[in-house]
């Protein structure tokens, strides 16, 4: 296996993981999505912001090594930033009928 085979399969492998957690993220927005609890429950908020935190420090690290490009890495944070603000937007609306 030469060099670029390997950093290729490095790569592949590194990005395939940060889809799998972008997607565990995702699973905890659409839990939150479907039972809408109010925003009552900050334990839940911070649970997502921790989550996005650490995931967003893993993508930079995957970019900085160069296993990950820039705009990969953007794309799967821009889609789960625009997941949450879906969220929280739903939230908001739901605490201004009640």
């Amino acid at each position: 296996m030469s060099a670029l085979e390997s950093t290729e399969l490095l790569s592949e492998r590194a990005l395939r993981l940060l889809q799998e957690d972008a997607a565990k993220i995702e699973n905890l927005i659409e839990v939150q999505m479907a039972n809408l609890t109010t925003r009552q429950c900050p334990l839940y908020e911070e649970v997502l912001d921790t989550q996005m935190y650490g995931f967003s420090r893993e993508v930079d690290f995957a970019v900085r090594t160069g296993l990950v490009s820039g705009a990969a890495g953007k794309d799967i944070l821009s889609r789960l930033e625009r997941n949450l603000a879906v969220l929280y937007e739903a939230l908001d609306q739901k605490g201004q009928t009640l």
